[in-house]
């Protein structure tokens, strides 16, 4: 036996006791998973999960890399609540756009995803009990807000149970290899807008066309001869099209957030993030007011957005996020404070702050 082939042999006796842990893993997973159905106690349990990913990371000496621990963690996990009970995720379709792919990265691909096709559904399905979760674009860094994601929470009772901060890469995907037989180039426009200057300097005089989302651009891409899609990597194995071209958005630092959303309020991490929407009273220094006690309190404010309420005119609506727990004492103080200079204030959800995937 030469010594590859002994490594060889090494390397497939290693794989045997992993599958093996891997069962014996599941089989506790089951008995967990009896234990709660007795208790009525949640399946998912997103606080749990970060836990154990923080755990094994932390405990890793290498030279396997974190990242692709933490990837094959996830489809682990994934996989465990599938045993348990099957987890049902609706989130803004069709399968392939990149709110399916934060979706995938956060839930694992043993979820059921349930794709709809407005965010006003999402919400309708988490509501309903269709889905316990929904997944909802909120902000890019380079496009803004998602203002239709923050007018839902204003008549929505679901709180915010996570966040998913993916970093967006846009990729020209083709039935057609040769890119200079191109003829036309479908996208949604958040991201023809986004690969603007590098469609004018390689695919110059090709017209682009508005698609609703990347990946119905990508299915279009796949249905008609010699047109091309600006999508993700994903739409390209789903629509089974050939990558062109990488990353090729103007801005390699394109990062989306998305909210998760569920009838649940998850326990505090250490971690957190605490998001509010409220209203202020019409005065002189009134939002000065309200975020005095942030400031007192050395209370990180990370986001203020504002929206017309569409219930009073030139009455406005203030989302804002903050670092820390709406169980952290100085966050449960400083709420209090803000309660008093509110016309209405409305808590819609502390989670696990996320990290860009």
């Amino acid at each position: 036996m030469s010594e590859l082939e002994k490594f060889r042999k090494n390397i497939d006796r290693i794989d045997d006791e992993i599958l093996a842990l891997l069962n014996r893993r599941s089989a506790v997973v089951i008995e967990v998973g009896k234990v709660k159905r007795v208790q009525k106690s949640r399946f998912y349990k997103p606080d749990r999960e970060r836990e154990i990913l923080e755990r094994l990371t932390s405990n890793n000496k290498g030279p396997f890399p974190n990242d692709a621990l933490k990837v094959i963690y996830r489809e682990i996990l994934s996989a465990s609540v599938a045993l348990e009970e099957p987890l049902k995720v609706t989130c803004l379709g069709p399968l392939a756009t990149f709110t399916h792919l934060a979706a995938l990265r956060h839930f694992g691909s043993s979820a059921a995803f349930m794709p709809v096709d407005s965010i006003k559904k999402v919400f309708e399905n988490v509501e309903a009990g269709k889905a316990e979760y929904g997944v909802v674009p909120i902000e890019n860094s380079n496009e803004g807000v998602v203002s239709h994601t923050l007018d839902m929470f204003t008549d929505s009772e679901l709180q915010v149970v996570a966040e998913i901060i993916l970093e967006v890469s846009h990729n020209l995907l083709s039935k057609q290899t040769d890119k200079r037989k191109i003829k036309k180039i479908y996208s949604h426009p958040q991201a023809l807008a986004q690969c603007r200057g590098w469609l004018e300097a390689n695919m110059p005089g090709v017209p682009t066309k508005e698609a609703t989302s990347t990946a119905k651009a990508a299915e279009l891409a796949a249905r008609e001869k010699n047109t091309a899609a600006i999508a993700s990597e994903i739409a390209a194995r789903i629509y089974d099209l050939d990558i062109i071209e990488r990353n090729i958005q103007d801005s390699r630092r394109n990062i989306t957030r998305f909210l998760v959303i569920s009838k649940e309020f998850p326990h505090r991490t250490g971690n957190d993030k605490t998001s509010v929407m409220f209203t202020i009273k019409h005065k002189p220094g009134s939002l000065y007011d309200v975020l005095m006690p942030f400031k007192r309190a050395k209370i990180n404010l990370t986001k203020i957005e504002s929206r017309p309420s569409k219930r009073k005119a030139w009455e406005y609506i203030f989302f804002v996020d903050m670092e820390g727990h709406i169980e952290d004492a100085k966050i449960k103080k400083a709420i209090e404070s803000l309660k008093e200079n509110c016309l209405y204030l409305k808590i819609l959800g502390s989670y696990p702050q996320g990290r860009i995937q």
